[in-house]
C-alpha cells in the first residue's frame, strides 16, 4: 500500500500575476474580514458562562477570530477572494480601455 502526499486544496487560489498583486491582496483581505465576521456570527469566541467569560476573554475574542480567518484564507479560503479579484480586475481593465 502506497501513501501519497495530500494534494493542495482544490479551492486554493493561486497568486495572480505581478501586475495586479495589489488587487489580489485587497481581495484576500476582504475574504479574511468576511470569514472573521461569519465566525463571529456563528458564535466562535463568544465568552463561556461557566468557568470563563472574564472581561478580557470577550475583548480578545476578535483577535482569535481574525487569526483563524487568516489561517482559513491562507489554506485556500472559500473561493471568495478569487471571485472578488476577477471582478476587480475586469473593472480595472474596463477603466483602462
Amino acid at each position: 500500500m502506497q501513501v501519497h502526499a495530500v494534494p493542495p486544496a482544490i479551492a486554493r487560489a493561486e497568486a495572480p500575476q505581478k501586475q495586479d498583486s495589489g488587487l489580489w491582496r485587497a481581495a484576500v483581505a476582504l475574504e479574511r474580514q468576511f470569514l472573521s465576521e461569519m465566525l463571529a456570527a456563528a458564535g466562535l469566541g463568544a465568552p463561556r458562562q461557566a468557568f470563563g467569560g472574564r472581561n478580557g476573554e470577550e475583548q480578545f475574542a476578535s483577535f482569535l477570530r481574525d487569526a483563524q480567518a487568516g489561517l482559513l484564507t491562507e489554506a485556500g479560503g472559500i473561493g471568495l477572494a478569487r471571485v472578488i479579484h476577477e471582478t476587480l480586475k475586469e473593472r480595472a481593465d474596463a477603466a483602462d480601455d
